[in-house]
């Protein structure tokens, strides 16, 4: 039961950073931001560890930058991959 609740918490976390990645990349859009303000400067520097990855290997392509794409992708499959596998090992267990 406790497996199933921490599985469910990370699930949770995942999801959250993938909004924030969606809500880093809409702020881009707006000019004039202050991106000094603390919770935009938290956003910005924790966002952007995890795509300053993707973006030394995906040039953008003119104005458009798809790293942030490949990067939830990639997230959304290591996402599964933690759902599904300790899904099957607790089932492969008996725990449910």
């Amino acid at each position: 039961m406790i497996a199933i609740k921490i599985l469910t918490a990370i699930y949770y976390c995942f999801y959250v950073y993938m909004l924030m990645i969606c809500a880093r990349c809409l702020l881009t859009w707006i000019p004039g931001l202050n991106w000094n303000n603390p919770i935009l400067a938290a956003l910005k520097s924790s966002v952007d560890l995890y795509l300053d990855l993707f973006k030394k290997f995906i040039p953008p392509l003119g104005p458009f930058d798809f790293s942030p794409i490949i990067a939830m992708v990639v997230l959304a499959v290591i996402q599964n991959i933690m759902l599904y596998g300790t899904a099957f090992v607790l089932s492969a267990f008996g725990i449910r």
